[in-house]
């Protein structure tokens, strides 16, 4: 049994439950997890480590490529500006990665620190300064002259600040996907190659249905299905989640210059008009420069994901302005991927207002994916405990 100094520390460790769960329970109830993305999977694996009897159901598998988790690399970071909860969640995320890691023996988080680059206005960076300190993560504000110095492969004209994030880095995010599933399946879960069918949520929810004609039961169900949360709960999600189609770009570093690579560079990202940001060396799969801007509504099940001339011109004009030893690199590749929006980026965690027992986690909004080890912290102790989400994050805030 824990002790209660154990139970004290795990509450406190993540401040957005109001009521927590215990790690183990015996003969713990039924949950299915619909969705083995970052916030599914992980939720899956803290639910099976609690003790819950969890079936992973997922339509395509973890890290697919058309789910908003797949492909090789995300970005972790602090950096929130007045958005407080995400940075106490990146934090506790950072942690998370990092003790998993060391039991694992496995690799996810790759270190190589952050660099911002703004414009005129930095209150995002004066704000999530005081937000990283209050949660123990450390940032730098250097001059411009002294960023020039330390990164002279980046040309910082139009720069009038800047801000350093020495913790943040990049995760491998397919690969740490599969994985997750992996210890959730090696912690008792079942899983399930599936997609669940629209249905009208009761009060007290028991059977899923299937696409393939079969189906799931459960004492309790969370739906983290990312960008198809929408088509399963057209009244309470609709438009709320709104995928959106998103270009990425990896492109080829000049032979044995290091320069572009981690290690010498950081994630970087430039804050201007629209938020551009890239990753060095991307796990040796090239220079990988994506703008952040949601792009146009997309369907994330039949939609085609070839980028287009006019994008790629745009990753090269970027790189002639910011980068100019890259601006004759080759374009190695390149993906489409989405976003799953929404209206305010805030993530959604509740409980489906006509089914208490039904649990809706999703609204990544570009920005979830190192969250996955807090978030399924969080989610998996609000389903076993009965415990009520933080306001931010709940349905009510958009009204009827």
């Amino acid at each position: 049994m824990p002790t209660r100094r154990t139970v004290l520390k795990l509450a406190a460790a993540v401040p957005f439950v109001l009521a927590r769960a215990p790690l183990m329970r015996a003969a713990g109830p039924r949950v299915v997890v619909i969705g083995a993305g970052a916030f599914g999977g992980w939720t899956a694996l803290w639910l099976a480590r609690r003790g819950a009897q969890v079936t992973i159901v997922d339509a395509w598998g973890p890290g697919n490529m058309r789910a908003s988790s797949g492909g090789e690399t995300r970005v972790i970071r602090g950096s929130y500006g007045d958005r407080a909860i995400y940075t106490r969640m990146a934090a506790r995320a950072l942690q998370l990665w990092a003790e998993h890691e060391r039991e694992w023996g496995r690799q996810f988080y790759v270190p190589t620190g952050a660099l911002w680059m703004f414009g005129q206005d930095d209150t995002f960076a004066t704000a999530s300064v005081k937000a990283m300190a209050a949660e123990g993560l450390p940032s730098e504000r250097p001059a411009v002259e002294d960023a020039r110095r330390r990164w002279p492969q980046i040309d910082f004209g139009g720069i009038s600040s800047v801000m350093f994030e020495p913790k943040a880095g990049y995760l491998l995010a397919r690969q740490s996907c599969a994985h997750v599933v992996d210890r959730a399946r090696a912690a008792g879960a079942a899983y399930r190659v599936a997609a669940a069918r629209p249905f009208e949520p009761t009060r007290s929810m028991s059977r899923v249905a299937l696409e393939d004609g079969g189906s799931v039961t459960a004492d309790a169900f969370v739906f983290a299905c990312g960008p198809w949360l929408g088509r399963l709960f057209p009244d309470v999600i609709g438009a709320r989640v709104r995928p959106t189609r998103q270009a990425t770009f990896y492109f080829g570093t000049p032979a044995g210059d290091t320069r572009f690579h981690e290690g010498t560079l950081p994630v970087w990202v430039d804050f201007g008009e629209r938020l551009i940001y890239g990753i060095p060396g991307n796990a040796q799969r090239g220079f990988k420069v994506a703008d952040d801007t949601p792009g146009p509504d997309f369907d994330p099940t039949s939609g085609e994901r070839e980028t287009t001339d006019g994008e790629v011109a745009d990753a090269r004009a970027f790189l002639r302005r910011r980068f100019p030893s890259l601006a004759g690199a080759p374009l190695l590749g390149g993906e489409v991927c989405q976003y799953e929006n929404s209206p305010d980026s805030h993530f959604i965690v509740d409980r489906h207002p006509a089914a208490s027992n039904v649990w809706i986690v999703g609204g990544g909004s570009g920005h979830g994916f190192k969250m996955g080890p807090a978030l399924g912290e969080l989610v998996s102790g609000l389903v076993l405990s009965d415990g009520t989400p933080d306001p931010q994050l709940r349905l009510s805030r958009f009204g009827k």
